[in-house]
């Protein structure tokens, strides 16, 4: 048997892969909850469904299940060959239930088991860790068209749900306990969640989004979602004809905007990114620790390109939030926790308008809102008849904005001369035109489960 320390690595042979091979895991000194996560080339769940523990005892393709002993989990059972090709790294990790850090662990192991026993060990000791709640103890990634494992020890700290976190997923919220109230004291209520605590982290981490941050609250307030949660996707135009936006600095500054909306709809300071022309690229998430620079950083890594092309873009954000369609045809209803909220950025005409529509009528019955922008000249009102929107830079945003065949209407459309024509509170009031109609809508028809608690 072959004992592994901290960032040891082991090739797997085909037969092994192919075969089911089976990890054993042990702690003394805490209790611990075990969970695996499959990941996708960006780090990040490739679906809600590929997190597999104690309430999700297995994957949809049976790649991944829990073993256990009685009724404890003490270990997976995995069967590598079965996971879909988008699944790079399967990270498995354990957290302490209850208090404590897991420098308090006195012993633990992690086996690798296949058809003729266990064939390699990594151990630990609290010696290992600090003050942290959980640690990524090691992990199966794809090498050379085979599956490798890794020891890896590395803590982490917040426990489960900051490691859900780290990997892209949701995490539910727990109501928060009922305070003990003396006798002859008059009972009140908890205060809701405050956006003072998002606030003093914008502070310490981006100080000169706070008035944007501020001034989102203002817009979402005046409609009723003052408490509501979505995440947030930015999607730019990157075709030649942007370059002189992105030059001044346009691009940046309207980016820092929504990333502000994105800090009031999920505060964990994080909007995804994605580029379109003739290719679509969605690029690391902008956030508040790297927003300075953020967009001449990723054109420097996609430079304009020709072409412009909203379907393709449409369906990798699709693909992206819900993989189950690969971007194509829903024919179904798909209701989730969390909405997406879509910011769509153009300068121009599209040369794929047949797949656009298609993606817009498929995504009606998902729980995702698209808002369409448009930098140039556009109508004050909208159009009754094709011939109308003759003096508009963008009559095909326009039909869309009014596009028959959806479950429900979910998108809007608007046009600036300019991305900083609007003021920030202007523009916040004009980014809530549609989307709380569409909120209700799309919870009338069950493609938004009940409101999450916001995260304080």
């Amino acid at each position: 048997m072959q004992q592994l320390s901290r960032g040891a690595r082991v090739s797997l042979a085909q037969d092994v892969s192919r075969r089911e091979l089976q990890l054993s895991l042990a702690g003394q000194g805490l209790t611990l909850d075990y969970a695996c996560f499959a990941i996708d080339a960006a780090g990040k769940l490739v679906d809600d469904r590929y997190m597999t523990f104690f309430n999700q005892p297995s994957t949809p393709c049976g790649g991944v299940g829990l073993r256990r002993q009685g009724s404890a989990v003490d270990g997976f059972v995995f069967r590598l060959a079965v996971l879909p090709p988008k699944v790079e790294r399967v990270v498995i990790t354990a957290s302490i239930d209850g208090g404590g850090a897991m420098s308090q662990l006195a012993q633990g192991h992690l086996g690798l088991h296949g058809a003729d026993g266990e064939f390699a060990r990594f151990a630990f000791t609290g010696q290992d860790f600090a003050q942290e709640q959980a640690v990524m103890l090691g992990e199966f990634y794809r090498k050379d068209g085979g599956w490798r494992f890794m020891a890896v020890g590395q803590g982490f700290n917040g426990g489960l749900p900051a490691l859900v976190r780290h990997f892209g997923a949701d995490v539910a919220q727990d109501p928060a306990p009922a305070t003990p109230v003396a006798q002859g004291q008059a009972a009140q209520a908890a205060p809701p969640p405050s956006s003072i605590s998002l606030e003093k982290r914008v502070e310490a981490k981006a100080p000169q989004l706070v008035s944007l941050v501020k001034s989102a609250g203002v817009s979402l307030a005046k409609v009723g979602l003052q408490g509501h949660r979505a995440r947030v996707c930015l999607v730019l135009d990157i075709s030649g004809s942007m370059s002189s936006l992105y030059r001044k600095g346009l691009v940046q500054r309207f980016a820092e905007r929504i990333l502000a909306l994105g800090c009031r709809f999920d505060n964990d300071g994080d909007i995804d990114v994605f580029l379109f022309g003739r290719n679509v690229h969605r690029t690391e998430p902008m956030g508040l620790s790297n927003w300075t620079g953020y967009v001449a950083k990723i054109i420097e890594r996609h430079p304009l390109e020709g072409d412009t092309r909203y379907g393709a873009a449409m369906a990798a954000v699709r693909r992206h939030y819900f993989p189950d369609t690969a971007g194509g045809e829903r024919k179904t209803m798909h209701a989730a926790a969390l909405p997406v909220y879509v910011m769509f950025v153009t300068d121009g005409g599209t040369s794929d308008q047949a797949m656009t529509e298609r993606q817009l009528r498929w995504s009606s019955r998902e729980p995702i809102f698209w808002q369409f922008m448009g930098i140039g000249k556009g109508r004050k009102s909208k159009a009754k008849r094709l011939s109308d929107f003759a003096d508009s830079d963008f009559p095909f945003l326009e039909k869309l904005d009014d596009l028959g065949g959806r479950l429900i209407d979910n998108a809007d459309f608007f046009s600036v001369s300019s991305p900083d024509e609007h003021t920030d509170s202007a523009l916040y009031d004009l980014l809530m035109t549609e989307y709380p109609g569409w909120v209700g809508q799309a919870r009338q028809h069950g493609l938004l489960l009940q409101e999450p608690n916001r995260p304080s």
